[in-house]
């Protein structure tokens, strides 16, 4: 669905560029589409419409190929030229910075990773040297591709934490000790190519908006759970912002008398409940009060995570496991029940350890937000795992980049 939005008072820089963003994701979300049928789609005149597709075949972005389907065509007369993008006329760069771990991919226009490459650091590591090691791999990534560095639009962050996405800065990472770390103006300066900061979940929400199942969806929610509890909506084709702390469903109040103590200084946190220390914890417990038990004889394997040998622990049989996790599921079911609540997404997306343990977790999440959704609004909201799977994070971030400088640009040259 694309979104008009009303541009009195504009300049005609901003009235170019909305019509040319909607002229953009319409080719992105239709496979081969007409002129004219992009101005139907769009609302825009076709003159503007072919005036803009001159512009995108002038600099290869988009290419002429074959016909429109007969489905989309009215009457007789000649077929309708259709128009496709063209996937390596541009690239981004995507950075996934995560706690202890980095992961950094070159994509296509279409967020489809060319390359990867990832490391990890110790989470007391000062955070000049991780962006620095970041720097370095983002250029070595460059070579390696052999890609035309003209065409990359721009690079894409999705830091963990709390972020300023508009002076690009991780106000505060706990898990990794950083605080006011100014991410943006310093990889622009070493890598000279236009960068984006925002917090790790909102990227992972803008790849599913644009390039995955959220495409075609009005209210998108992004949930991730790990080593804390955090979410990214979409409205209307739009990131929501906020504030810079829109999204911290972790903090939200489960348990508002004798909770557990939460980092953030509050008690009975959707974190101290749900969160993947909180799980392997619970689970340590069980197996220290049933040592001859099926989970601590997974436990003791180490071939595999802490978090998977839990849930396979659970697959194979173990009763306390099952209900430990069942439980930790029900609390994530009143929390997205709020959610719906405040928000009625159509959408939620559920990563991270939610997604490792779906076959477990998602029965009791949506029983429990069907049951505490106000007017049975959770029946009419789809909960899936997310489209991208492990690369969530980096084609977020990449996502981010070709939102900002090529989806949101009155230009689209380099």
């Amino acid at each position: 669905m694309i979104i008009q939005r009303s541009l009195i008072g504009s300049s005609s820089s901003a009235i170019k560029s909305h019509n040319l963003r909607a002229v953009l994701l319409t080719l992105l979300r239709h496979e081969h589409v007409s002129r004219v049928r992009i101005a139907e789609l769009t609302g825009l005149s076709t003159t503007t419409v072919t005036n803009l597709i001159t512009e995108l075949l002038e600099q290869e972005i988009v290419e002429e190929e074959g016909s429109e389907p007969i489905i989309h065509q009215r009457g007789v007369g000649r077929p309708r030229t259709a128009l496709r993008f063209i996937p390596e006329s541009r690239y981004a760069i995507g950075v996934h910075i995560g706690v202890g771990s980095v992961r950094i991919a070159i994509t296509n226009l279409f967020a489809q990773p060319l390359r990867e490459i990832s490391f990890e650091h110790p989470l007391d590591q000062p955070a000049e040297q991780v962006l620095l090691q970041i720097s370095n791999l983002v250029q070595q990534l460059i070579v390696e591709s052999r890609v035309n560095a003209r065409q990359i639009v721009g690079v894409g962050i999705g830091a963990s934490g709390l972020v300023d996405p508009f002076n690009g800065i991780n106000i505060l990472a706990p898990n990794l000790g950083w605080r006011n770390i100014a991410i943006r103006d310093w990889l622009h300066i070493q890598l000279q190519l236009p960068v984006f900061v925002d917090n790790n979940v909102r990227a992972m929400a803008m790849a599913e908006a644009l390039f995955g199942a959220g495409k075609d969806v009005h209210v998108l929610a992004f949930v991730y759970a790990r080593i804390g509890v955090g979410a990214g909506f979409v409205l209307g084709g739009q990131l929501y912002r906020g504030g810079a702390g829109a999204g911290e469903i972790g903090h939200e109040t489960i348990i508002p008398d004798n909770g557990d103590a939460c980092r953030c200084g509050n008690r009975g946190c959707l974190e101290t409940l749900v969160s993947e220390p909180v799980i392997v914890g619970l689970a340590q417990n069980i197996a220290e009060q049933e040592r001859d038990g099926l989970l601590a004889e997974y436990l003791r394997q180490s071939d595999t995570p802490l978090i998977e040998r839990i849930f396979d622990a659970a697959r194979a049989g173990d009763h306390r496991t099952r209900v430990m996790l069942e439980e930790r599921a029900r609390y994530m079911g009143i929390a997205l029940a709020n959610l719906v609540n405040t928000l009625s997404p159509e959408l939620i997306i559920l990563g991270g350890i939610l997604a490792q343990g779906e076959d477990i977790l998602f029965p009791v999440i949506k029983e429990t937000l069907q049951q505490r959704a106000f007017a049975g609004l959770g029946e009419h909201v789809q909960v899936l795992t997310p489209t991208f799977g492990q690369s969530a994070g980096v084609v977020g971030a990449a996502a981010l980049a070709m939102d900002t400088f090529f989806f949101g640009q009155s230009e689209v040259t380099l």
